[in-house]
């Protein structure tokens, strides 16, 4: 399933205090690439994870990688950025 998101911009739930946003560009059994990611530390900030992932979805990406490598084990959830919802 995760095959079909390749080339769609995606949001990675991390166990850790992260998350990750960009576009999914390949996978394998041990890892994701992501380009123009942001990978983010919630520990920066006072924004909750929620928070910080909706902001992104309306005023874009904050790209601090050009790519990125997430270990598939510490990924909690993956889904499309246009599926998160703000309600």
């Amino acid at each position: 399933m995760i095959e079909e998101m390749i080339g769609e911009k995606v949001v990675v739930d991390m166990r850790s205090q992260y998350v990750c946003l960009g576009t999914l560009t390949r996978v394998d059994a041990g890892f994701l690439e992501l380009k123009n990611a942001d990978v983010h530390d919630l520990r920066d900030t006072d924004t909750s994870r929620e928070n910080y992932v909706a902001a992104s979805v309306a005023t874009g990406i904050n790209r601090n990688r050009k790519k990125v490598l997430v270990s598939r084990e510490e990924i909690i959830a993956i889904s499309r950025l246009e599926d998160v919802v703000d309600d």
